[in-house]
């Protein structure tokens, strides 16, 4: 596999999927980062020197074109790092079920289209990178969790499949970050919740911890399958 690879980054508009794809264009690969926010889209292509496309992770077609699109200007996708997430953490009983469906939509839902859009051309190519970022919360539950700890089980169980499933060639990793300094938090609509966010959210990792995890798991030969890696504050507990 080529040491400039063709690298897709979802969510990547801020925090941690923006500091991927940073980090990996300044390593010389070819990144095109897809996100909602198009403003954000843009300055990042200024800033970062990479492609740019607006992204809907829930719009399967969307994914679709954005990954077949990368596969036409750069003759291959070789990694695909499905990062875009929500965490609008409330009380079961706070019975945000709209917010229920949100997280649903997008992060397992947006992590199955992604998976859906590129397996074919990594079966086709013979090689591949399918890279997930998951949670700490994939490994544990916390009151005002359930639902977006169940989503990044999901993701977790999704990916660990997926591993198991495909041919040797097709690498698997899922990266569970700890408490990582981004915009994640500021979702969250439920007063308890946001006030028990901030307290865990005392001591943070800046998201390039992240993105150097990436950098590490992809730049491994081709021999070298990094299946999972957790990542958190050493103040972590």
């Amino acid at each position: 596999m080529p040491a400039d690879k063709v690298v897709l980054v979802t969510g990547a508009s801020s925090g941690i999927g923006e500091a991927i794809a940073v980090r990996l264009a300044s390593e010389g690969h070819h990144v095109v980062a897809g996100a909602r926010r198009e403003d954000r889209l843009a300055a990042l292509a200024r800033r970062a020197g990479l492609d740019v496309r607006r992204l809907d992770v829930t719009d399967r077609a969307d994914v679709a074109a954005f990954v077949d699109g990368a596969v036409a200007d750069h003759g291959r996708v070789d990694v695909v790092v499905n990062n875009a997430g929500v965490m609008p953490l409330s009380r079961l009983d706070a019975l945000q079920v709209d917010q229920w469906d949100q997280m649903i939509d997008v992060n397992v839902r947006g992590l199955l289209n992604g998976i859906a859009a590129t397996l074919p051309h990594f079966q086709r190519q013979g090689s591949g990178h399918f890279v997930t970022v998951a949670s700490v919360g994939a490994h544990e539950v916390v009151p005002t969790g359930a639902v977006y700890c169940a989503t990044k089980f999901a993701a977790w169980a999704i990916t660990e499949g997926l591993r198991q499933e495909v041919d040797p060639s097709i690498r698997v990793t899922t990266v569970s970050p700890g408490v990582v300094e981004s915009e994640l938090a500021e979702s969250i609509t439920d007063a308890g919740a946001a006030e028990a966010m901030r307290q865990y959210r005392a001591a943070s990792i800046p998201a390039d911890a992240i993105a150097r995890a990436i950098s590490y798991a992809i730049g491994e030969p081709a021999d070298v399958d990094v299946n999972e890696l957790i990542i958190r504050p050493a103040r972590q507990r």
